[in-house]
C-alpha cells in the first residue's frame, strides 16, 4: 500500500489513543467462528466474513491502522485471546463470568438462545427442561453454558467442545436437550429429521465488543461510542442484511 492510500486516523484521535488499541501499529481483532450469526468462512475464499469482521475493519479504518484477524472456533478461546492481550478487540456475548480483565461495550446485536430436543421427546416447553434426569449439552465456555451454569438447578449440564458435538450428543441419545443459538438449532432441525426446536427462548444473548481493561478508560469510551454510532447509523443493520443473517436484531 503506498503512502497516498495509507489509512489515516480520525483527526480527533490522539496518537496515544490509537496506540492504546494498536500498540504494534495493527489492530488485532479476535473473531469467533463458533457463532455463525457474527462470523463465517467465505465458501469460495475460506476467509472470515460477517458482521464482526465488518465492524473490526471499520474500527481499524477509523484508527488509521491495518487489521489482523485472529480467528478461533470457540467463544472461550476468543475471549481468552483478548483477556491475555493476544488480541486488541473482540466480539463476545456479555456475561458476568467474562468481566474480569475485559471491558464491554453495550450490545450491538441480540440473539436468542433456545433448546433442541428429539422429535420423540415429551418436552414441550422451556420451563420443563430443568428437571432431575435431564441432560443438557452445551458448547463449553459459550454464553449459554455460562448462563445455564447459573440458572439450572436440577438438570445436568454436559459441556462439550463446541456446537457440533453438542448437537451430535442429542441425536445419539447421550443427552435429552441441546442448548444453543436459535438460528443454529433451527438449521440443525432442517438439516435432517428427528429433532425439533422448543418454542420461544431461554435467554437473550447480548453480543458486544470488548477490549482488555488495561487499555484504559479513554479507549473503552471510544469503543463504546463507536458501537453506538454503528447501531444508530444503520451500519449493523446493513451488515446483518448483507450477510443474510436471520435470528438476530440490532440492539436498542
Amino acid at each position: 500500500m503506498d503512502a497516498m492510500t495509507q489509512p489515516q486516523p480520525s483527526p480527533s484521535l490522539s496518537p496515544a489513543l490509537v496506540s492504546a488499541f494498536a500498540p504494534q501499529g495493527t489492530l488485532r481483532a479476535s473473531i469467533n467462528l463458533g457463532n455463525p450469526i457474527l462470523a463465517n468462512k467465505d465458501a469460495a475464499t475460506g476467509e472470515p466474513v460477517g458482521v464482526s469482521i465488518d465492524l473490526a475493519r471499520e474500527f481499524a479504518r477509523r484508527l488509521g491502522v491495518g487489521i489482523e484477524l485472529v480467528v478461533f472456533e470457540k467463544a472461550a478461546a476468543s475471549v481468552d485471546a483478548v483477556k491475555n492481550e493476544k488480541a486488541d478487540i473482540g466480539f463476545f456475548a456479555v456475561d458476568p463470568a467474562r468481566s474480569e480483565g475485559l471491558r464491554f461495550t453495550a450490545p450491538y446485536v441480540l440473539i436468542e438462545g433456545s433448546y433442541l430436543v428429539r422429535e420423540s421427546s415429551a418436552l414441550a416447553d422451556n420451563a420443563q427442561v430443568d428437571a432431575q434426569g435431564h441432560r443438557i449439552s452445551v458448547g463449553s465456555g459459550s454464553a449459554y453454558d455460562l448462563f445455564l451454569t447459573r440458572k439450572i438447578a436440577h438438570a445436568e449440564i454436559v459441556r462439550l467442545q463446541g456446537a457440533g458435538p453438542a448437537l451430535a450428543a442429542l441425536r445419539s441419545g447421550e443427552v435429552e436437550v441441546a442448548a444453543g443459538i436459535r438460528q443454529l438449532l433451527e438449521g440443525e432441525a432442517q438439516r435432517a429429521p428427528g429433532v425439533r426446536v422448543l418454542p420461544g427462548r431461554f435467554m437473550v444473548i447480548q453480543q458486544a465488543m470488548g477490549t482488555p481493561a488495561s487499555r484504559g478508560a479513554e479507549a473503552q469510551a471510544l469503543l463504546a461510542a463507536f458501537v453506538e454510532e454503528m447501531k444508530a447509523s444503520g451500519f449493523v443493520a446493513d451488515a446483518l442484511k448483507r450477510h443474510r443473517i436471520e435470528g438476530a436484531i440490532v440492539a436498542p
